[in-house]
């Protein structure tokens, strides 16, 4: 059993997504193509995000650092560090407000 520090982690992810292109950077921690769970830190840059996309399962974002904005068409909601959000099953996008580090977890369909 190996403990994992989400907050190194993140720290190594917010550097990379800083100095990618695309502002973003991710790490799967937990699963992957032989589990029906996946968890992975997500690094934004501020003034980055996920633009519109579809649900891949039940998922939900843990804010582990920074704040973000999780959008659908018809409604958005703000997370700050240690909020909770549960994705809608619906198309939906992330902007950040500043950088962020989030934890998300997905159980694939």
């Amino acid at each position: 059993m190996d403990a994992i520090s989400l907050s190194a982690l993140g720290d190594e992810q917010i550097a990379a997504a800083a100095a990618a292109r695309a502002g973003r950077a991710a790490h799967t921690v937990y699963g992957g193509r032989d589990h029906a769970l996946r968890q992975t830190v997500l690094a934004l840059a501020s003034g980055h995000g996920l633009d519109d996309h579809e649900s891949p399962g039940e998922a939900t974002l843990l804010v582990l650092r920074g704040r973000i904005r999780l959008g659908t068409a018809t409604a958005k909601v703000e997370g700050a560090a240690g909020d909770f959000l549960a994705i809608p099953d619906e198309r939906h996008n992330v902007e950040t407000l500043e950088d962020s580090v989030l934890l998300l977890t997905v159980v694939a369909r």
